[in-house]
C-alpha cells in the first residue's frame, strides 16, 4: 500500500507523519482518516482551495487535474508548480511526500 509522508505543519501535524493510503483514495481523505485535519471548506466538491497541498515527491503518479481544479489552484495561497487540491488528487501505486501550506485563503475557518 502506498505511503504518504506528510511534512511537518505547525498546527495540523507538528511532527510530520507517515500514513498509508490505498490506491484510489484521495490525498484529502487519507489525511482526514489519519487525524490530520486538513481544511476542506467545500466538503471536497472542488469548489475552494482550502485543501491545497504541495506534492514534493510522487506528483507524476497522481491522476491528471481537471480544468476546474487548475482554475481554482490559481487562487491558492503559496501556489507552486506541483500544487494540487488534495480532494482531487488520487493516490496511485507510488509513495508521496506532501506539504500542507501554512495558510489558506479561508477567512471563516472553523474551530479557531
Amino acid at each position: 500500500m502506498p505511503q504518504i509522508v506528510v511534512l511537518p505543519h505547525p498546527t495540523l501535524c507538528p511532527e510530520g507523519a507517515v500514513i498509508e493510503a490505498p490506491k484510489g483514495m484521495t490525498v484529502c481523505n487519507a489525511l482526514l482518516e489519519n487525524d490530520i485535519e486538513i481544511e476542506h471548506a467545500c466538503e471536497m466538491s472542488c469548489a475552494c482551495t482550502t485543501c491545497h497541498v504541495i506534492v514534493r515527491e510522487g506528483f507524476d503518479s497522481l491522476n491528471e487535474p481537471l480544468e476546474k481544479e487548475e482554475d481554482l489552484l490559481d487562487m491558492a495561497w503559496g501556489l507552486e508548480a506541483n500544487s494540487r487540491l488534495s480532494c482531487q488528487a488520487v493516490v496511485d501505486e507510488e509513495d508521496l511526500v506532501v506539504e500542507i501550506p501554512k495558510y489558506t485563503i479561508n477567512h471563516a475557518r472553523e474551530n479557531h
